[in-house]
């Protein structure tokens, strides 16, 4: 019966949220490259061996696959899966053929085609953000100090009930929220805040003391904090309502914000500043996703934007094999005049594939772990 619940409750949600993620940034692949005229093989979502797929007049294989851990667009004259180049394969090919392989088009054709399916995520996210600010809203307060923690930074800082935040490190704070996300991801970096206090402005350094906490579904978080709460009397908490231009202007500051965090987020690891059992992988996306559904198909859908994001900065990172390390390749190109060769680029993969694998192993051991422990 565990086990049921496990693949119903968890695995369920997390294949349908990874799917849809990987069609689209595939399919923002596939459509770019169409659109520079390279001709693509194979499209899949997930890896390993096929269950069901078809193919179209084009020659294109759409299909899915066992693993539903990622996916790929196959193009003409790749060698796998991983969009590198079939030396012997396009040696036999004609100048007209070649145009229409991924390493025989213009620099600028591979570029935006290998770039489009990050892009396609991040779009991804900024619609799914503008539709839900769209039909619900949000919930926000002021900015206003309603109680301060005995021994906290804001204590030490000086700071009193009553003084409205207006500023942190220069940058605008308009709602409680706003400080709570800027405070968060800064665990033990000093940020300097500005606040109102009988119509004067006052600016007050603190370091955010890293805190573990756990959400309501018994996680651990750690995260930032200075010791601060506000209150219906002094945040005024109020419901507001967006028009579709706003919810879109909303929409992409949000995806701002995850993209600020996530790399805040990974500062903080490198730095030390949190730890590195934080980092997740396949198996707490799985319980997130399975969590979250529970609260409601809203709340999956947010989950599912956000790792969208994810999804998208990951695939930037210039690792080779990734499409962020293929855009490093493209940009040594430009520079020298000439393709890396072949040689290095597959010495490259091979040492991409292996800092992936060895991500992912981390990643899963951090997951079981948790779980365990």
């Amino acid at each position: 019966m565990a086990a049921v619940n496990f693949l119903t409750g968890y695995m369920v949600p997390f294949i349908l949220v990874i799917s849809l993620l990987v069609f689209v940034h595939e399919m923002g692949h596939y459509l770019v490259g169409r659109w520079c005229g390279i001709r693509s093989t194979a499209f899949s979502v997930g890896f390993g061996p096929e269950l069901i797929g078809f193919t179209d007049k084009r020659g294109t294989r759409w299909k899915i696959s066992a693993v539903p851990l990622g996916g790929y667009v196959k193009f003409f004259g790749d060698e796998d899966v991983s969009s590198k180049p079939d030396s012997d394969g396009l040696s036999g090919l004609t100048l007209e053929e070649r145009s229409h392989t991924l390493a025989g088009a213009k620099l600028w054709k591979r570029a935006a085609t290998v770039a489009a399916g990050p892009i396609a995520n991040f779009i991804l996210a900024i619609l799914i953000f503008t539709v839900l600010f769209t039909i619900y809203g949000r919930m926000i307060s002021d900015p206003v100090v309603s109680e301060v923690r005995p021994d906290s930074a804001a204590q030490t800082a000086g700071i009193l009930p009553g003084d409205r935040l207006i500023a942190i490190d220069g940058e605008k704070v308009q709602t409680f929220e706003d400080v709570r996300r800027y405070v968060s991801i800064r665990p033990g970096t000093q940020i300097n805040v500005t606040l109102e206090r009988d119509g004067r402005d006052l600016s007050l350094p603190m370091v955010p003391t890293r805190t573990e906490t756990t959400d309501q579904f018994g996680n651990k978080i750690e995260l930032g904090i200075i010791g601060i709460t506000t209150d219906q009397t002094r945040g005024n908490f109020r419901h507001v309502s967006y028009t579709p231009v706003e919810a879109l202007v909303e929409g992409v500051r949000e995806t701002g914000h995850v993209i600020t965090g996530t790399f805040n987020y990974i500062g903080n690891l490198v730095t030390g500043r949190m730890n590195a059992d934080q980092l997740g992988g396949p198996v707490r996306v799985a319980q997130a996703s399975g969590q979250v559904a529970t609260l409601g198909v809203g709340a999956l859908i947010q989950l599912a934007a956000v790792l969208s994001i994810s999804i998208g900065l990951l695939n930037l990172m210039p690792v080779p094999i990734l499409d962020g390390g293929h855009l490093v390749f493209y940009a040594i190109e430009a520079v020298r005049g000439r393709p890396v060769g072949s040689g290095a680029q597959e010495v490259a993969f091979r040492i991409g594939l292996a800092m992936i694998f060895s991500l992912m192993v981390f990643a899963t051991w951090n997951d079981i772990s948790s779980l365990i422990g």
